[in-house]
């Protein structure tokens, strides 16, 4: 049987946050430097054209050093990162095991359950900073091609809303199949032992196709993104090749902008399917901290 409400996923992640505070503000401090770094750049890159243009060696190497930032806040972030939750995991595992056995749940059900507790650690390691740099580029590179150019700006804005409104249907039909693949996770570690020819090849086969359809829909919320975002490339093209007497920086931090946004647009069907995943897990796993 599924845990209560209230061993949610957000709880549990509400409740990590709280004991391991002070690990994760440094952390994610981090991940805020890197993406402030990462919003500025295009900006710095675009002035940098124009003074190499002009032939201003100073300003153009002012470039060279927001590069040199960006990469060496980002080998700090990797580098204390996976002390971080490496920690916070071997930290986690003991109460999820005792409190599965006071439950009395299966052994089998006990080490699947351990396994997929590591789903919660995995979204502050993994996926927390892409939801964190997705969400600071998509606002970031809309902003400044509000600023840079209204009409592009206004249509990147106008794609985040359609998507926004199609998002509560994708997302209950991942719930539906996250609950089904993971009550088939569940029941592995028995099927092993005991189950016949027949029953682990129709277990198998129905894990396969729960992924492959889980895929897919990944593969179509990608495609989708990627015809707005031909939409809005073309738009922009059409206005800056038409506008006479740009600048080439203008316009590389304006394509740059327009690129960031789409990219960052461009992780959302794998962060839904994550999403998905960890509410499944997280009605599931009573980790003691809920």
């Amino acid at each position: 049987m599924l845990q209560t409400s209230s061993s949610t996923a957000w709880g549990t992640l509400r409740q990590l946050t709280v004991l391991h505070a002070k690990k994760l503000i440094w952390t994610f401090s981090l991940v805020l430097a890197e993406n402030i770094l990462l919003i500025t750049y295009p900006l710095f890159a675009g002035f940098a054209i124009n003074a190499m243009m002009a032939g201003n060696l100073h300003k153009a190497l002012v470039y060279a050093l927001i590069v040199l930032g960006m990469w060496a806040v980002g080998a700090a972030r990797r580098s204390v990162d996976t002390r971080t939750f490496s920690r916070i995991y071997a930290q986690l595992a003991v109460p999820v095991i005792l409190h599965q056995r006071s439950s009395q749940q299966a052994h089998s059900t006990v080490a699947a359950r351990v396994t997929l507790s590591r789903e919660f650690v995995d979204f502050f390691e993994t996926h927390m900073p892409v939801l964190v740099t997705s969400a600071i580029s998509i606002v970031g590179a809309a902003l400044m091609l509000f600023i840079l150019e209204p009409v592009v700006g206004a249509g990147a804005l106008l794609m985040v809303t359609l998507f926004a409104a199609l998002l509560p249907r994708y997302v209950q039909v991942n719930d539906a199949l996250w609950f089904r693949l993971n009550n088939r996770l569940e029941k592995e570690v028995g099927f092993v032992g005991v189950a016949k020819e027949h029953t682990l090849t129709r277990h198998y086969l129905l894990m396969a196709r729960l992924r492959i359809r889980l895929s897919d829909r990944e593969a179509w919320g990608y495609l989708a993104i990627g015809i707005g975002s031909a939409v809005l490339f073309g738009m922009a093209i059409t206005m800056l090749t038409l506008r006479p007497h740009l600048e080439a920086g203008h316009i590389y931090s304006v394509m740059t902008y327009l690129w960031m946004f789409v990219m960052s647009l461009d992780d959302a069907p794998q962060l839904l399917e994550k999403y998905s995943k960890l509410s499944d897990i997280g009605k599931r796993v009573n980790t003691g901290l809920v």
